[in-house]
Order: C-alpha cells, then sequence, then structure tokens
C-alpha cells in the first residue's frame, strides 16, 4: 500500500513576529448594524495593545471605519492603508477576519494578489490565516465566495422588506420632499407655497406651449435657484419636474433599482420590476387635467 506524507513547508510564518516589521491593522464595522457600534473601538484596543506588546513590531498605523464591506470606494481609510502598501511602508497587515477584510470576492482575491506581489503579508486572525501560505488559496477563495453568499443574502432581505413597505404604502421613500414640498409637521409631505406658485406657473407655461428652453430663461431671469441651488435650471430638470406624479398628489414607487449589487448603481426601471402607484398620497399642487394636458402633448425641445 502507498504511503503518503505530508511535508510542511521548511518556513513558518509564526517567526514573523520575531521579525523588525512595519505592521497595521484595519478594522471596520459594518454601518447597516447598529449593535456594532461599540466593536470597532474594542478592535482598535485590542491591535493597539498587540503592536505595543511585541517590541519588534513598528506600528504602521491603525486604519478603522464603519463602512459596508462591499465596495472599496465607500472606505476611505482601507484605500489609505493599500496606498501605504504600495509606497512600501508596510510589511504586514492584521485584520480580524476575511469578511472584515472586504466580501466582493474577485475584488478581493485580486486586491490579495497585488498584496503578495508588493511582499505584503496579511494576519487573518479569526480564520488563523496568513496570506502566504500554499495552503490557503483554495481556503481564501471558499471563505471570500461565502462572505459575499451572505452579502448577497442581506441584500435580498432589505429589498423584501422594501417591497413589502411599498405594497402596503408604508414605505418611507412616499415622504420624499421634492420642489415645492416640504415636511409637515406630522411628518407627511404638505404644501410649500412659495415654490408652490413656481411650480403651478411652470406647467401653466408648458401647456401654453412654452419650450423648455423658455421655462428655464423665465426662472433664470426671475432669478429663481434651481433646487439644488444652481442660477440655471437644466432642460433635464425642468423635464423631469413636470413629468413627477407627486405634483398631483400621487406616489409612484421603485422607479429605479439596483441591478448590480455590487456596482450600487441605480437604474431606471422599465418595466423589469414592479411598480407601486399610491393615488391620493398628499396634497395636490397641479391638477390632474393640467397635469395630463402638459404630459401629454410633450414635445422634444430643440
Amino acid at each position: 500500500m502507498r504511503k503518503v506524507t505530508e511535508i510542511l513547508p521548511a518556513q513558518s510564518h509564526r517567526p514573523m513576529e520575531l521579525r523588525h516589521l512595519r505592521v497595521a491593522a484595519y478594522c471596520r464595522v459594518s454601518t447597516e448594524l447598529e449593535e456594532q457600534t461599540s466593536s470597532i473601538e474594542l478592535q482598535e484596543r485590542h491591535y493597539s495593545q498587540l503592536l505595543s506588546s511585541n517590541p519588534n513590531w513598528e506600528s504602521a498605523g491603525i486604519f478603522a471605519e464603519r463602512a459596508t464591506g462591499l465596495s472599496t470606494k465607500e472606505r476611505p481609510e482601507f484605500r489609505r492603508m493599500i496606498a501605504q502598501c504600495r509606497k512600501k511602508r508596510i510589511d504586514l497587515i492584521l485584520t480580524k477576519s476575511i469578511s472584515r477584510f472586504g466580501r466582493n470576492t474577485l475584488d478581493m482575491l485580486r486586491l490579495l494578489q497585488d498584496l503578495r506581489g508588493l511582499g505584503v503579508e496579511v494576519y487573518f486572525e479569526q480564520e488563523d490565516m496568513w496570506l502566504n501560505e500554499q495552503r490557503i488559496q483554495i481556503l481564501l477563495t471558499a471563505y471570500c465566495a461565502l462572505a459575499q453568499a451572505e452579502s448577497e443574502d442581506m441584500s435580498r432581505n432589505i429589498k423584501w422588506g422594501i417591497k413589502r413597505g411599498f405594497e402596503k404604502g408604508t414605505s418611507g421613500y412616499a415622504e420624499f420632499v421634492c420642489f415645492g414640498y416640504k415636511r409637515g409637521d406630522d411628518g407627511r409631505l404638505a404644501i410649500d407655497e412659495p415654490d408652490a406658485k413656481i411650480v403651478r406657473k411652470m406647467f401653466e407655461m408648458r401647456a401654453a406651449g412654452s419650450s423648455l428652453g423658455a421655462i428655464s430663461k423665465w426662472l433664470h431671469e426671475s432669478k429663481i435657484p434651481s433646487p439644488t441651488g444652481k442660477p440655471h435650471w437644466s432642460r433635464e430638470t425642468i423635464s423631469k419636474l413636470l413629468r413627477n406624479e407627486k405634483y398631483v398628489g400621487d406616489v409612484l414607487l421603485q422607479k429605479t433599482f439596483i441591478a448590480d449589487l455590487f456596482s450600487g448603481k441605480q437604474v431606471k426601471n422599465q418595466g423589469e420590476l414592479e411598480r407601486f402607484l399610491i393615488q391620493e398620497h398628499h396634497p395636490a399642487i397641479v391638477s390632474r387635467e393640467l397635469f395630463e394636458t402638459v404630459n401629454q402633448a410633450r414635445e422634444i425641445d430643440p
């Protein structure tokens, strides 16, 4: 019978603790979980004590933040740490777990590969894993895939809750304020009369045949800033306002949705998902007749 004997690597990663290294720590808690609010302080204290207790380690900083783990774009401290690695200022990164480091499988594997190329070691405490162990690659892929699946499950649960709110007409999205409205004492949409007069004038001008450019010119000459505070109203902004069903007292929910979990980009819902129309949700600024006249006879402006 054949006998197979495992020969362990000649060099263990434990001696790294005995070498002079510039060591950084990365701490992160999810902004979606309130119970983790104090966790980041505990992590910072833990790594501060760990770095100071080893005479061979030189602290390269503790990078801590509250952020979701799907995209590094939303994690400025993480990006700052990686920039320090590229400047050859960090030899070793300590972190609580693979899921704290990141949840996008492909992006995370690419990043860890880059760190290996830079000669930066990473130690994941919870999994007791070192990045440069030969056997970690398969395990790391599995861990990252699991973390990604957990994020996708969480996203689905959040979307489910939002959809239930849409169906019941209780969603907070229905109370989003737009130009001409304000939040009333009861938290509901209420007419903001000074801006509402401007909205009515815009609808009346459009119904009378004014172009979007002419309406924009009138707004500028009247020194009425756009909803974002700009001196000029763009044609697109005016067109969107004139198509907004909120001005007749209705709310259409799920006009947009996030098609890709990892990009987080909002796309227009053109029938891919359900939409929910709540009629007479709040006081109207213009009549349905005026609204329909404007939108049925809508022309393409030069």
